[in-house]
């Protein structure tokens, strides 16, 4: 077995790397006819995607419901899956055939407790099947840390963390997200991480109350509260 994914992921079994090596090939072959990702190189995936996604694994409480919103090519979400398989995964993107790709990873990894949903992370979160039913939200997507919040937020119960993956704007993102946080009811903390590839912190967000019915505000919104 190639030793690139051990490298990157030395607690991971050999279970595991077998199963991020079927995952790679997925994600390499399915991106010669879509669009997943840019990085495709495999010790780059294997940092900057797999060992990426990892970064808060320890705070996610044993048998969290976790949602990823906004997952594209299941980053974080399978990853977190893999290593940690007494979570629940519900996958959300709004692009259909980006839902497909990951339920067809999920088959072929047989993985179990894992919900692939086609829709918009604002629309989502009006939904009274997922709207405040996790106990943890994680998003990778490339948005600003106040906009990332009012989507993640109201999928949260109260006491629920949100996990947002940023790089070196973290800090600044996060003070310009205070009105939204206060507003969305979210004690706000910042970890911060040393890794080979880059400035990388996870900003967490701890639901200390309800969320109002106002947010998220529909699709198109282009001032964060």
């Amino acid at each position: 077995m190639d030793e690139t994914f051990r490298k990157w992921i030395p607690d991971a079994t050999d279970e595991q790397l077998a199963m991020l090596n079927v995952y790679y090939d997925m994600l390499t072959d399915w991106n010669t006819r879509m669009n997943l990702t840019a990085i495709t190189e495999r010790e780059e995936v294997a940092k900057k995607h797999f060992a990426d996604s990892l970064l808060p694994v320890s705070l996610l409480a044993h048998g969290a419901k976790l949602i990823d919103v906004g997952t594209g090519a299941g980053f974080p979400g399978l990853v977190l899956k893999i290593m940690r398989p007494d979570i629940s995964l519900t996958l959300l993107d709004s692009l259909n055939k980006r839902v497909t790709f990951l339920q067809a990873v999920c088959d072929a990894l047989a993985l179990s407790d894992v919900a692939c949903v086609h829709a918009r992370a604002e629309d989502g979160a009006k939904d009274k099947a997922l709207r405040e039913r996790f106990d943890a939200a994680a998003a990778r997507a490339v948005a600003h840390t106040a906009f990332l919040a009012e989507w993640l937020v109201p999928y949260l119960k109260v006491g629920g963390k949100a996990f947002l993956y940023k790089g070196p704007q973290a800090e600044t993102e996060l003070r310009e997200a205070e009105n939204a946080c206060r507003l969305l009811h979210a004690d706000a903390a910042m970890q911060s991480y040393d890794v080979p590839w880059g400035e990388r912190s996870v900003v967490i967000l701890t639901k200390k109350a309800p969320t109002d019915k106002r947010y998220p505000r529909k699709a198109g919104a282009k001032e964060y509260l």
